[in-house]
Order: C-alpha cells, then sequence, then structure tokens
C-alpha cells in the first residue's frame, strides 16, 4: 500500500469517526452528514467544502484530530451549515469576498454556539461574546446578508480616505488604554486590527473552493467511474449541476428543520436557534405586492391612455387638415388595479412597539404606491387585539400621511384573530364592502386563528427576520413577508 493511499485511508477514518459521533448525537443531521463526499486535496493547507465534496489537507486533519478531535466535529458541521444556508451560491452578489467569508461564518457560529451538545462544544471567548452582544443588538437576527451589509457600513479601514486613517490611528491609540472588555463596545470604526481578530475568532474552514463553484455536468462523466464513490447520494451529487446541487441543500434544510420540529419541545431546545434560521430560510417568502396584484380589478380609469394613440392616424390628419388631428388619445383606459381593501393591524402585547410601527410604516408604504390603486379607493386600516379598537376609512391613498403622523398604538391585550373576521362580515352585510376581495393581517402570527375559509383572499403578513407563529396559520389563507 502506497503512502498516499495509507493517508487517505486514514483521514477517511477519522472523517468517519467525525461523521458517527456528530450523527450519535444528532440524528435529525443525517440527511445532510451523508450528502458530501471526502476528498484529500493538497491545494488547501486547512480543509474546506465546494457544496459536493469536503477537501482537506492531510497533516491538518491529522493534526487538528490529535489535539483537539471536538474542533473537527466543529468544522465539519460548521461546514455543513455553509452548505445548508448555501453560502456559496450566494457569494457573487456580494462583491467584496473578505467581507462575506466573515459575514458566513459569524452566521454559523452563532447557530453552532447556541446549541447543547458536547461533542462541538468550545469555551467563548469574551471576543465573540462581547461582538455577540454587539450584533445582536444592532441586527437582533444574524444573518450573512445582514451581517454584510454592517460590515460594509463599519469597516472604513477598507476605504483609502487619509482622513478615515487618521481617526482610525487615533482610535486604536485609545483603545490601547482601554480594559479589553469595553474595547469592542466603544469601536463605532472596525479597524483592521479588530477586522483580523474577528476573522481568527471565528474562521474555521477555507472558503477558497466557493470561487471554484461552475457546472459539473461537464466533468461528471470522467469521475463518474471513480472507484472512491460509494453512496448514492454522492454519485447524484457528482453528477448535478450547480443549480440542482443548490437545490438539493435546500430541500435537506428543509428536512432538518422538520424533523428538529417532530423532536418535542425539550430534545428540539437542544438544537438552540438552528431551527429558527432554517425555517427563515427554506420558507417560501410571498410579499405583499403579489398579492395585490392577486386581488386587483379590471376597471376603467378616467386618464389619458398612451398605449392606445395611434400615431399613424394622428400625423395623417396633420397632414390632410393642418393643425386638425384625425384621432386624439383616449380620455379613458382599462387598469388592473385594487379599489377595496382591509388592512388589520395586530396591536396585542406580543407585538412590540417598534414591530407595530414596522406593521404602519408597511400600510403606508402599500397606499403611497399609488400604481397598485385606483384614485378612489375604501380601505378599511382596523386596529385589533382580542378586540377591535379602531376602524380607520381611507378614501384617498393620500389620507394615509394624515394617519400615519397621528398613529397611536390602541390596545395592548392578548392576541385573537377572529374579531376582525366578524366585524368585517357585519361591514359586508350592511353594505359597507361591497366589493372586498382581499385581507391582508399584520402579526406576529402568536394568537387564535379563525376555523373557517373566508370567500375572499386573506393574508397574514408576518416579519420576516423574527420568529413568528405562522406555522399555526390555516392552510386556507396566504402567508406573505415582509
Amino acid at each position: 500500500m502506497g503512502n498516499n493511499e495509507q493517508l487517505e485511508n486514514l483521514g477517511n477514518q477519522i472523517w468517519n469517526s467525525v461523521k458517527t459521533e456528530l450523527l450519535l448525537s444528532m440524528r435529525f443531521m443525517a440527511p445532510a452528514l451523508s450528502m458530501l463526499e471526502i476528498r484529500r486535496d493538497m491545494s488547501t493547507t486547512s480543509v474546506g467544502t465546494d457544496a459536493v465534496s469536503v477537501l482537506y489537507n492531510p497533516n491538518y486533519v491529522f493534526k487538528t484530530y490529535v489535539e483537539d478531535p471536538s474542533k473537527m466535529n466543529r468544522t465539519y458541521l460548521h461546514m455543513l451549515m455553509h452548505c445548508m444556508f448555501r453560502h456559496m451560491y450566494a457569494a457573487d452578489k456580494y462583491p467584496d469576498t473578505e467581507l462575506w467569508d466573515l459575514s458566513c461564518d459569524i452566521a454559523v457560529e452563532h447557530i453552532l454556539d447556541t446549541m447543547d451538545y458536547q461533542c462541538i462544544y468550545r469555551v467563548s471567548s469574551d471576543l465573540r461574546e462581547r461582538w455577540y452582544e454587539r450584533l445582536e443588538n444592532e441586527l437582533k437576527v444574524l444573518t450573512a446578508e445582514k451581517l454584510y451589509r454592517y460590515f460594509e457600513e463599519h469597516c472604513e479601514w477598507l476605504m483609502a480616505d487619509t482622513s478615515v486613517q487618521s481617526v482610525l490611528e487615533e482610535k486604536d491609540l485609545q483603545s490601547q488604554n482601554q480594559p479589553e472588555d469595553t474595547k469592542a463596545q466603544n469601536e463605532e470604526v472596525i479597524t483592521e486590527d479588530t477586522w483580523n481578530r474577528l476573522v481568527r475568532e471565528f474562521k474555521l474552514d477555507d472558503h477558497g473552493f466557493w470561487d471554484r463553484l461552475e457546472d459539473k455536468k461537464d466533468d461528471a462523466r470522467e469521475q463518474e467511474n471513480k472507484p472512491d464513490i460509494d453512496m448514492q447520494m454522492q454519485l447524484r451529487m457528482r453528477r448535478a449541476n450547480k443549480k440542482e446541487i443548490e437545490e438539493a441543500w435546500k430541500n435537506t434544510a428543509k428536512r432538518i428543520k422538520n424533523d428538529i420540529a417532530s423532536l418535542g419541545d425539550e430534545k428540539s431546545s437542544e438544537s438552540g436557534s438552528l431551527k429558527f434560521y432554517l425555517k427563515a430560510e427554506t420558507q417560501e417568502k410571498v410579499y405583499f405586492t403579489d398579492f395585490l396584484n392577486q386581488i386587483a380589478v379590471v376597471r376603467e380609469e378616467i386618464r389619458i391612455d398612451p398605449d392606445s394613440f395611434d400615431y399613424g392616424l394622428y400625423n395623417y390628419g396633420i397632414e390632410i387638415y393642418g393643425n386638425m388631428p384625425l384621432i386624439e388619445e383616449n380620455e379613458y383606459s382599462e387598469t388592473h388595479k385594487v379599489d377595496e381593501l382591509v388592512i388589520a393591524i395586530d396591536t396585542s402585547a406580543s407585538c412590540s412597539d417598534e414591530l407595530v410601527q414596522t406593521f404602519l410604516n408597511e400600510t403606508a408604504g402599500i397606499l403611497r404606491q399609488s400604481e397598485n390603486f385606483f384614485r378612489e379607493i375604501h380601505v378599511h386600516i382596523i386596529e385589533c387585539d382580542n378586540k377591535i379598537q379602531n376602524d380607520l376609512i381611507i378614501n384617498h391613498p393620500e389620507d394615509m400621511e394624515k394617519y400615519a403622523e397621528k398613529f397611536e398604538i390602541s390596545g395592548g391585550y392578548g392576541t385573537d384573530f377572529r374579531p376582525v373576521f366578524s366585524y368585517v362580515d357585519d361591514l359586508r352585510k350592511k353594505g359597507e364592502l361591497k366589493h372586498l376581495r382581499g385581507l391582508m393581517y399584520f402579526t406576529d402570527g402568536f394568537g387564535d386563528y379563525p376555523e373557517n375559509p373566508t370567500d375572499y383572499d386573506t393574508a397574514f403578513v408576518y416579519p420576516s427576520d423574527k420568529e413568528t407563529g405562522a406555522d399555526k396559520m390555516p392552510n386556507w389563507a396566504i402567508q406573505l413577508y415582509i
């Protein structure tokens, strides 16, 4: 047996041991643990993944496994998280590679640090804890996308402006005289030194393989007959192209999310925030503009219709009769817009003032988009907790500005969605809502839903960056996100 073959066999034994230990602790991770092939690759000094394989340097793996086996467990799970959240496939949307790499690493490590499994445990440093606190205060939810935008705004060391450099130097001098536990909190600008410390703290794998993500179909035939492939899933991954691999990881993430949900509250709590982030990542998000298009009606509206104007006949009339055109543009047109709508805003205790204000801003934004509405509309804006607190009727989109300025939260009690639907039924019986085609309910989703479906379109609108009760929503309703 040659030296290379011995190294490869030893490497495979280590990775099999890592996967076995993770599987025994986290049964729900089984779908992901079977996805990646293990391959020796001397182009890296550590270990990385291209979403098809784990590519590792034997020297790094052997040394790390002897010194700290749990670090190998964590590194493997770290890479699986990158795959499940498909960080490598979003990389081309973010031009600064360094920013994107660190953002992805922090997002993944933050999830791992909430998980309660001894096999991946590591002592959390003061630096890590300080930055978690800072980022959670700023962003609430630590996704790679949000972290990238945050670092983009704060990493001024990337700029070549000399005035910025002088400010940073002054901050560095000041920070040297501060206690270590207050430095990160006082840094409004992230210096290059701080950046380097963050990279060292959160980096576990080599992201260089992300740049090599290409369509795999062309080279699939060459690798299909290699003897080291012994799992059907890995063979399918090898044959798949980039889009198919990404879709496979998305489906795997959905399976794992469902498996965690089936564990029960006590067991699923051990998985920390993984369930929340997987739910947010795999949720098919439909936004309110799509819903407005769905409930829009076709009606004639008095306005010049340039699309129906015939320039040929117009010019012909000018040529024949001088200044008298033969035909003029239509003064009306058929448009596809919304004329009647109910918008309910959840003002219960479970919705913070900040969240209710977000709902209000979205409502104002909807009505400001005049292309969605006729000039004269009939929109009920209902504030509700466990009963109707207020009902404002908007007849012109510009009236929303006055409502937004004077808005005060009414209610703050429990959440019950049913009173709004009963109230709307009464309005329809009285003839105050004659052409209702849709109702939008802005909520965090924690409340009592109606059982019976409505004969108009009903959409519950949830915040996309917070935990919600959307899983309790009846299947006849439409799920939207802001």
